[in-house]
Order: structure tokens, then sequence, then C-alpha cells
């Protein structure tokens, strides 16, 4: 036996079967080894475990995942958008206001940029045998702003609001038919339990920064957060002036590392286009989330990085199933052949994409299964399947959409595609709050527009997309899709552990909705951040969330 197969076989020793099978998994080349590290943090082994299982395998030493820090001290400033609303953790749902509250509260782990989730107030956690619950074992001597210890309490107080119906809580579309109040259980001042509606393979990334609004704040909390921004992070709130910004001062009582930068500002703006301006001018040194059509200007200017996250995020084109002419599977998988995607890509989107393939899954989730073969634009294809349907003559028909990103210019160029197959679009493009409205059915033209093309926000795995807006029952169903087979793939995709069974499942969920298309994904959009030369340890999110402990500037 060689050296590197003993020091493998102590590392598998006191391993779980399911944790074991992952590494078989590497070792027999089944799976990558980024979807190992990956898979590996969700399951709850640390990250130097899985570098030292890696180097055993014989894949070399790991990718650090840390960035690099440069010096302490300094203030870093920041151009955001402005918060929609009051800050709370309960309620907050827009990016100014996640990102504010972010700064001040933290979460039990990290989703990183390459999806693979790192401790932070929790130092570890597991699954049992089925994954209907998960144990998380808590980071000791951490203190809240306001000076107590954080435990297993403030954990329970803070998950328990967000799974409470009563709280109308931005966090239900994540808990809702997972987690229920009163089942996250103090088992000691550092342990805690999370008992499931079902099992779920994916948990820790509903209690990760994929959940923005699940930060860990005092059990004591009686709302009206804006009052005390208390939680456990590296920044305290100075100042904070709504509609205007925020600024921050170094907690040097932080867990974490204590080299952080002694100031933060956040000014807020309406619009992208003055932040540009005043990066350009040097009032600002970070653009916290830049649009690639406004920002092409900073995209090849060397006098500013750009910070680019592969990401899930995405626009959804959704049509009705129930009614009218997309009622027939084959008028809608026409529409979708339209698409030039490539150009999308390239053009559109300046190379910032990755081509999307009518479902959730996209190519940063190691459940993807690539071997499904990539739609194309096909007209011929899509005329034949228009006369199938008896509408070789076409039809007109309204797409409803908001005024948000590309989303306008994107409307207009499947406006233009589908033209050659006889389909007529005119387009109805709302301000924001005009589309969603109240965000049920009923009462939102985005929930029911015939046709519509909505933003989804980047997460950290399918869970959220594959349930809310393609469940039969879905919350977000706008697309009115009812189909049980589906039902059943994605209620077992949630539930499986291991990544081979998420990915043959993955790989049925794909080839379903290429079948059935209720909802065209053309491209996955990367998230961009933009910032002036010299600022460095910037880590953002592809959830609009900023880490600045490391960060500084020349």
């Amino acid at each position: 036996m060689s050296k590197n197969y003993r020091i493998l076989d102590l590392l598998r020793r006191g391993r779980t079967p399911l944790e074991n099978h992952l590494i078989d998994g590497l070792v027999d080349g089944r799976i990558s080894r980024r979807e190992f590290v990956r898979h590996g943090s969700l399951l709850g082994l640390s990250l130097p475990l899985l570098g030292r299982i890696g180097m055993a395998a014989g894949f070399g030493a790991a990718p650090s995942l840390a960035r690099a820090a440069g010096a302490a001290g300094g203030t870093i400033r920041v151009g955001s958008s402005v918060p929609a609303a009051a800050i709370d953790p309960v309620t907050i749902a827009d990016a100014g206001g996640l990102l504010v509250m972010q700064q001040v509260a933290e979460f039990l782990c990290v989703d990183g940029p390459d999806l693979v989730l790192k401790p932070a107030l929790a130092e570890s956690w597991k699954p049992n045998a089925d994954g209907t619950v998960w144990t998380f074992t808590l980071r000791k001597g951490v203190k809240f702003h306001s000076g107590g210890e954080m435990k297993a309490e403030d954990v329970v107080a803070s998950i328990d609001r967000l799974a409470d119906p009563a709280n109308s809580s931005n966090a239900l579309s994540v808990f809702t038919g997972i987690l229920q109040k009163g089942n996250t259980k103090k088992v000691d001042d550092y342990t805690v339990e999370f008992h499931l509606d079902a099992p779920n393979g994916n948990f820790p990334y509903m209690v990760s920064s994929d959940n923005y609004n699940a930060v860990i704040i005092p059990a004591s909390y009686k709302g009206d957060y804006e009052k005390s921004f208390d939680g456990t992070g590296p920044f305290k709130l100075e100042k904070y002036t709504p509609k205007v910004g925020a600024s921050f001062v170094r907690n040097d009582d932080y867990w974490g590392d204590k080299a952080l930068p002694d100031r933060t500002e956040f000014t807020f703006f309406t619009d992208i286009q003055p932040q540009i301006l005043a990066l350009q001018g040097g009032q600002i040194d970070i653009i916290n989330q830049m649009p690639v059509l406004a920002g092409v200007a900073l995209l090849n200017d060397p006098n500013f990085e750009i910070i680019s996250l592969k990401s899930s995020a995405h626009q959804q084109l959704h049509m009705h199933c129930d009614e009218g002419p997309t009622k027939d599977a084959r008028v809608r998988r026409a529409i979708a052949l339209c698409l030039d995607r490539e150009k999308l890509a390239a053009g559109l989107m300046k190379g910032r994409s990755a081509l999307g393939n009518d479902s959730p899954f996209a190519a940063v989730y190691p459940s993807t299964d690539t071997s499904v073969p990539q739609r194309k634009q096909d007209i011929a294809q899509a005329k034949q399947l228009m006369e199938a349907a008896g509408l070789a003559q076409g039809f007109k028909m309204t797409l409803t959409t908001e005024r948000y990103l590309e989303i306008p210019e994107y409307a207009q160029l499947i406006q233009n595609w589908v033209k050659e197959i006889g389909i007529e679009l005119e387009l109805n493009i709302l301000d924001q709050g005009a589309y969603y409205g109240d965000a049920v059915f009923g009462k939102s033209n985005w929930l029911d527009s015939a046709m519509g093309i909505t933003d989804y926000g980047h997460r950290g795995v399918p869970n959220v997309y594959l349930a809310a807006p393609l469940k039969s029952d879905g919350t977000w169903n706008a697309a009115h899709f009812k189909n049980k087979d589906y039902d059943q793939m994605a209620t077992s995709y949630i539930a499986a552990l291991d990544l081979e069974a998420q990915k043959a499942t993955a790989g049925k969920i794909q080839k379903l909705l290429l079948e059935e298309t209720p909802v065209v994904f053309g491209y996955f959009y990367d998230y961009l951040t933009a910032t002036a030369k010299g600022v460095t340890g910037v880590q953002p999110t592809a959830m609009s969330q900023l880490f600045l402990d490391k960060a500084s500037k020349a």
C-alpha cells in the first residue's frame, strides 16, 4: 500500500457512509476536485480536511479559498443602491438594504464565490442519515456589539422569527415546506439542531449568506433594527441616514481577523450612472453591483478592476401553460428555439454570462448534468413545431416585463427573433413596482401575465428555482406549470444528500423541462463589482453582499 493510500485510509476512518461515498467518487473519477470540495463543504467537512483528502487521492494541494488581505486601517468607500425599506433582518428584500445589514450582522456559514460553504458563526455542521436533521456546532466566544455572547438561544430565536408565518418574513420563500417555527432546537449553549419537514440535502445553504435574511441577532430583539444595528460582525454602525448613506467603524472585539479597515462608508445612489461617475472621479472606491451594459466604459479601463463572479442569476421568460397559444408545449419549444444564445452571451452580455438550457441548472452547479445537449437556435425546426400546432400563420401576444438591468433589451431581441416564426409580440415594459405589484396571484403583472420576463437573483443551490416558479403549488409559478412527474423529480432532487444522486435526478429534470419548456432560461449572468485600482481584499457575493473585513487600498 502506497503512502498516499495509507493516509487516505486513515482519513476515511470515522467518516459516515455518505462522506466515504463522496471520497469514492473523487478517487474513481466520477466527480471532479471542484465538485468534491463544494459538496464536501455542504456535508460539513472542513476545508483543511477536504484538502488533505484531495492530496492523498493524488490531486495535489487544493487552491486556497482565502482572499489576500492588504494593509489594515484606512477608509473604504462604497457606492450602492438606495435601501428600499427599513433595515430589518426579518423583512429586508432589496440589495441596498441587505448590503447595509450584512456589514454588522453575520451568518452561520458563508457561500463563497466557488459555491463552497465556509464556517462563520458555526464552526461545523452535519446531517443525520436521511437529511431530516442537521446539527450545527457554534463558534465559542463570539460577542454581539451590545456585549453579550452569541449562543444557541440567539440562533433559535433568529431562525424562528424567519420561519414564523405571522412575521411575514421574506425568508418564508426559503423555509416554507422545509423548516417550521419551533423546529430549530437548542441542544446545549453551542449546539443547535434543525428538524426539517422533509429530507433536504442542501439545507446548510438555507441558513448561509444565500438566505440573506438569516443573520444571527440577539434573542432579545424586539424590532426596529435601525435603533441598534446589533450583530457580531467586523464593523459597528457609526451613522445611518436613510436614502443618503451609512458609515461603520471597526469592531475591536471581532472574533475573526483583527486586521480590519478603520472605517467603511456607503453612499446610496438611485441610478448606476452617478455611481460610475463617482468611481471615475475618485469619490468612491467600489461599486457593489455593476450591470454589464451600463458599465461598458469600465470593463476595459485599466484604472479599474472588475471582480467577476460566475453565478446562477438569470432572467426567466415564463409562458402560460394552461391557456392561450402557449398552452401547447410545441409552441413554447418553438419560441425557445428562436433564441440565439451565443449572441445573447457575446453581444447583449458582452461575454459576461453562461448559456442557459431552459432549466434552473446553471453551469456553476456541480449537480448539473452536462451531458444533456445544449438547445440552440433552429428556426426551421421552430416553424415545423408551429405548423404541427396548427399555428403556422403565427399569432399576436403581449410580453410584460420590468425596466431593470438589461431586461428591456433582452425583450426587444426576443421580439425580433420570434417574428421569424410569425409571432408578433407587443412589449409592455413597466417599472419594477408596477411589474411585481403585491407579488401574489391576481394582484401582480409578474404572476398574472401570459408571458413575462422576471429577474431572479443568484442562489448557491437550485432548490428555490426548482420549487417556487416550477412546482405545481409554487408560490411564484407564473407559467401555471403543473406536472406531477416534475413535482416528484424536484422533491427527489431536494431530498438527495449524495451528489451523484442529485446529478442523476438533475438530468431527468433538465430533459423534462426541455420537452415542456414552461420557462426559457436563456443565460446566467456574471455578477460584476467594480473597484478602483489599488483596492484589494474585497469579496463580493452574487447575492449583493460585500465582505470588507480584509479590504484595503494603496
